[in-house]
């Protein structure tokens, strides 16, 4: 038996009725759909089964029968089919010596080289490609070089972020007591009972001789 060409990349679409291929670009994925041809054996089986619907008795058996016969019949019809949708396929497709693969002529091949794209690229697409690749590259690096926080006040943000209560945490806008829970907005300074030093107001114990807050 011949060598059957072009049968790696196929969706079979084929049904009780007939036979039907569907065949893809082996880069792209872009297909062409083989004429649908009628499978008879499939035909006859689906009529007699209608008519067996109707008369019942010895037609209906013979519709059932008629199931057998098609699937006897499918092998040789199936390989048939496919034989003529492969011949039929090949000629919207194009075979890159190369590599060994089918492509669409449309978008896969390069026409110029005789090849596919995957093997002789179209330069001018490479060069537009690696043109915006570079671009996007760039734009990156202009970025990171440009000063992009040049209008950010640190000291506003701070000042807003300190503006709340100490008690509660509420948001106050000026003043000298807390709107929310009246207590006063400014913390009273806290001084070492042993020497003296200002304690931060989150401090346990003071940082110049280790004695205890309220110690």
């Amino acid at each position: 038996m011949a060598m059957i060409q072009f049968t790696r990349n196929y969706t079979d679409r084929s049904n009780d009725y007939g036979f039907q291929f569907e065949f893809h670009c082996d880069k792209c994925g872009n297909g062409h759909m083989s004429p649908f041809i009628a499978n008879k054996a499939g035909m006859a089986s689906s009529f007699l089964k209608a008519a067996g619907s109707f008369f019942g008795g010895s037609l209906s058996r013979v519709a059932y029968a008629g199931d057998h016969v098609k699937d006897a019949l499918r092998g040789g019809a199936w390989d048939d089919a496919y034989g003529q949708a492969v011949g039929e396929a090949k000629q919207h497709f194009k075979h890159c010596t190369r590599c060994g693969h089918w492509v669409c002529p449309q978008v896969c091949w390069n026409a110029a080289r005789g090849l596919c794209e995957d093997c002789a690229p179209d330069l001018q697409e490479e060069a537009a490609h690696i043109q915006s690749r570079v671009a996007v590259e760039q734009a990156w690096q202009k970025a990171r070089e440009a000063d992009q926080v040049g209008a950010l006040d640190l000291k506003t943000h701070q000042s807003a972020a300190a503006a709340s209560c100490p008690h509660c945490q509420a948001r106050v806008e000026g003043g000298k007591f807390c709107g929310e829970c009246g207590k006063p907005l400014a913390r009273a300074k806290a001084h070492c009972t042993e020497c003296g030093v200002e304690m931060k107001p989150q401090a346990r114990f003071c940082s110049e001789c280790g004695t205890a807050r309220g110690g």
